[in-house]
This record gives C-alpha cells, structure tokens and sequence, in this order.
C-alpha cells in the first residue's frame, strides 16, 4: 500500500486547506489533500463577490481570493500533498481511502486518521417538487454561478429565483448587473434564509421584489421556461387558493437549501445528526468512529467560510495529535442538548478531562427574534449566558464557552433562549 500518512483529507476547499495547515502546525509529518477538482480551493473559485475572509483573515477578500490565501498557506510545506482530479469512492473504518484519478488510476491510501471535509450540495427541483413540465431554463443557483462567473454564460434574461438562501440573493445582484430582469425572490418562510447584509445589498439596493410566505406552484412551458404561478403560503407553508398569479420568465434559479455532502460518511457507518444532515462530532470535531474526524458544511452548513476555516482548523489540529498519540484520554462524554428555540448546535457532545477544556458552540435559532438571551445550563445550574440584540435562523451565532466553565460537568449541557419582553 505505500506510505501511511498521518493525516489524509478528503475534500481540498476551505475546509481541507484549512485542516491541512493546522494539522501541519500542530506537527503532523505527512499530510495528503485529495480534491476532485482540477484545482483546490473548492466552491469559492466561482464566488467572484467580495465579503469574504474579516474574521479569518482580517481583510475583506473575494472568493478566489479566500481561496488562494488559503492554498498559499500551504502550497510550500514539503510535509503536505495535494492530489487534484482525484474522486475518493470509499473510506474505511481502518482509515483507508480508495481514490481514483485519470494519472494516477485506482489507489488505495492508508491513513493514521481522516479529515471529511467534502462541503455541501443544493437542493434541486427533484427534491422540493415544483409541478409542471421539465423545460429548459430551471438551473440550481449554484450552477448560474459557475456559468455566468467562470464559463461566460447567461443562464437567461427575465429571472424568477425561489429561495432566499444566500446564494439565490447574490446571483438576483449578478444576474441584474448582466443586464437581465430579475422580477423577484420568492420565499417559502415569512423571514429571509439569507445574511441580512445580502438582504440590503443584493435586492433592497437594486430594487428587486422580495415576496415573504410564497412559493412558486408552477413552472409553465414545454421546450423553454416561459413563466411561473406563485401563491402566498399559509401558517403551514401550503398554498393559499385564490392568490395565485403568473410571472413572466426564461429561467427558474433555485436557492432552497444546501444538504452537506455525506455519502462517504453514510457508506461509513458515521453516526449522523438528524437536523444538520452531518457527522454528529466533539469539540474536536471527531466522529462516532475512532480516528476519523469531520469539519466544515460537511457537518453543517454554515453562513461564513470564516466559520468553516477555524472549525477546520480544530479537526487538523486535533487529527495530528490524535496520529502523534499525544491526545489525552477522556474522563467522561456528555451531550449537548438544544433548548428553546434553538434548532441545532455542533459540537452535539462534549469529551471532557478533568482539567477542562475551551470550547466553541455553533448554533442556529427556530425563527426571528429580538432581544434574547441565550443561556447554557448543566443540571439546572446556568453555565453561561450572552445577551443577543437579535438573532436569525440564516445567521449562526458562535459562544466561547471558557476552559474553566467545563471542569467538573456531569450532566447533559443545555442550550436555550430566553425570550425578553
């Protein structure tokens, strides 16, 4: 079989650059990135908008820029491999990788452990049932992105976009500065999926129409798209009879909803969160399997790449302690628990010693809400809480919970919102 790495990467975006240079930091002599694209640096290559990289990296980037800041971290460490152009077709529980590539042909590759960092995927018209025919001019908005930004295409000229998740607000931006009619976002919730910032930049600011509890019922045309019938959904998001009306249009772009790429994971055995779609991990951002470790949208998809790169980072890290044997045992495991409008939390268990460790809780609420508190209890005692201004499904919100504060827990940690009056 070769050289056994200490720590072999399956995807080589954001994630994996991210988790290959911390792993190399944190002493990890032999790293390998596998990525199926001809080039790393995974979706963000087709983001050409800026907004990117003020957490992480302090400085407002675009896509590729983000993209290349991170190859440039470790582009020139001999200790890290990148293998291009290569699809990975399993993942054992003994950390091998069956892999595939035009060059190199089938491999099997041994690892110390494994970092899934393979992102997330969007939702297509299959999976959210819009009746009609099967016309030309229905694109994921995804797909719109890469034709318009690296293949030169316009996908079409009068735009209707379903969805208001953050990729459908930029392309209602994109497709408007091309020169095409956007003639408006429709969304199945009564509030937006996407960023507020998009909100203001991608529609408020050129004038696009945001219709808030509809959806469209459906796509007219036979050999090309030639209009949609929207209607106002109900309390329970069914249409409402009698407020239907038709939208002229050539192309359908859909923004509902990403699903973490998890295949490998399923095919593994990994136990996955029933919510996020992904490996249900630790602070450490380790799976139910020993040695094998997850990070990024993989886990649960996230509102900031910025986000992905620093849990990325905790997996790395924690990959080449794990390869060096330097990682202490557990004292104990304890669940995290979601409370009160808070719909998911990663990590979803804790592994504590007994000096305590810190850890960072991503979370996302149920709905729209303002001045809450959020509140972490452990055995009815209150652990933490954090004044929020507002807080939003689209939006993840990120808690410090300090070393100090996990010593000596013993019961399932609860996190939950306090709504003010």
């Amino acid at each position: 079989m070769g050289e056994i790495y200490d720590v072999i990467i399956v995807g080589g975006g954001p994630a994996g650059l991210a988790a290959a240079y911390s792993a190399w930091q944190n002493g990890a002599g032999s790293i390998l990135v596998l990525e199926r694209d001809r080039e790393p640096g995974g979706i963000l290559q087709q983001c050409i908008h800026n907004g990117f990289g003020l957490h992480h990296f302090k400085e407002e980037l675009t896509g590729p820029g983000y993209a290349q800041r991170c190859y440039d971290l470790v582009k020139d460490k001999p200790e890290i491999s990148i293998m291009v152009d290569t699809m990975v077709l399993a993942v054992r529980p003994d950390k091998t990788v069956c892999a595939v590539s035009p060059e190199r042909g089938r491999m099997e590759l041994q690892g110390k452990t494994i970092v899934l960092t393979m992102g997330c995927r969007e939702r297509t018209r299959g999976a959210i049932r819009i009746p009609g025919e099967r016309p030309a001019g229905v694109y994921t908005a995804g797909a719109a992105q890469r034709m318009v930004n690296m293949e030169g295409y316009l996908p079409g000229h009068k735009i209707v976009i379903l969805g208001s998740g953050d990729i459908g607000l930029i392309m209602a931006r994109r497709m408007t500065l091309e020169g095409c009619k956007v003639q408006g976002v429709f969304e199945i919730c009564p509030f937006s999926n996407g960023l507020t910032r998009n909100l203001v930049q991608c529609l408020d600011d050129y004038g696009i129409p945001l219709y808030l509890s509809h959806t469209i019922t459906q796509i007219q045309g036979k050999e090309r798209v030639t209009g949609i019938t929207a209607a106002r959904v109900d309390e329970h998001m069914c249409p409402v009879p009698g407020t239907d009306f038709a939208v002229d249009c050539d192309t359908v772009l859909l923004s509902v909803g990403l699903i973490p790429e998890n295949e490998l994971s399923r095919s593994l055995g990994i136990e996955l969160h029933p919510l996020t779609n992904g490996p249900v991990v630790d602070q450490h951002r380790a799976t139910s399997l020993p040695g094998i470790f997850a990070a990024g949208n993989v886990v649960h998809v996230h509102d900031l790449v910025d986000f992905v790169s620093d849990e990325a980072a905790i997996a790395g890290k924690y990959a080449a302690l794990t390869a060096a044997g330097k990682l202490a045992a557990a004292e104990r495991t304890l669940p995290v628990v979601t409370g009160n409008a808070v719909r998911t939390c990663v990590p979803q268990r804790l592994r504590l010693t007994d000096e305590g460790e810190s850890v960072r809780l991503f979370m996302r609420v149920t709905k729209p809400i303002r001045r809450v508190k959020l509140v972490i209890r452990s055995g009815g005692n209150l652990i933490l809480s954090k004044n929020l201004l507002a807080a939003k499904p689209s939006e993840m919100i990120a808690v410090d919970l300090p070393a100090g504060k996990t010593v000596g827990l013993q019961d399932d940690l609860v996190v939950a919102i306090d709504e003010e009056e």
